[in-house]
């Protein structure tokens, strides 16, 4: 959590309890936490604080590349993880939503110089692969 802090102070950014409530939720959490669950880790806390409050923050810590938002498809809502120094992807079941953490980037050093190429700075990206998890594939 004071990874999280500490960014967010050092990019000029007030710690209000808010903040510092959602941050320690995102801890709490764990990976893939959803914003209805981090409203509910809050809540134990900081009663008075909404769902919205939840999303203005997430997004601000989205923005600041401090948490990686994970699209969801045909669901409500996605999931949210706290960014780590391991550059990675994910696999995601689009029938049960379970997501895994893929432990290396497909991304070549070649198809980024295609980028530098037509004069496009990349700062980041995300790489999300969708498909049916074992479960779901046994199950159907």
């Amino acid at each position: 959590m004071e990874k999280l802090l500490n960014a967010l102070r050092a990019k000029g950014y007030k710690m209000t309890p808010q903040r510092r409530a959602v941050a320690a939720a995102l801890i709490k959490c764990g990976k893939f936490a959803t914003a209805q669950q981090l409203l509910l880790q809050v809540k134990q806390t900081t009663p008075d604080v909404s769902l919205d409050t939840i999303y203005r923050n997430l997004s601000l810590f989205v923005k600041l590349g401090l948490v990686t938002e994970i699209h969801l498809p045909g669901r409500e809502g996605n999931i949210f993880e706290v960014t780590t120094n391991q550059h990675h992807h994910h696999l995601v079941c689009i029938n049960c939503g379970k997501t895994e953490c893929l432990d290396y980037c497909p991304i070549s050093s070649h198809d980024l110089e295609k980028a530098r190429e037509r004069d496009f700075q990349i700062i980041s990206h995300a790489l999300e692969f969708y498909g049916y998890c074992r479960t779901c594939r046994t199950a159907g």
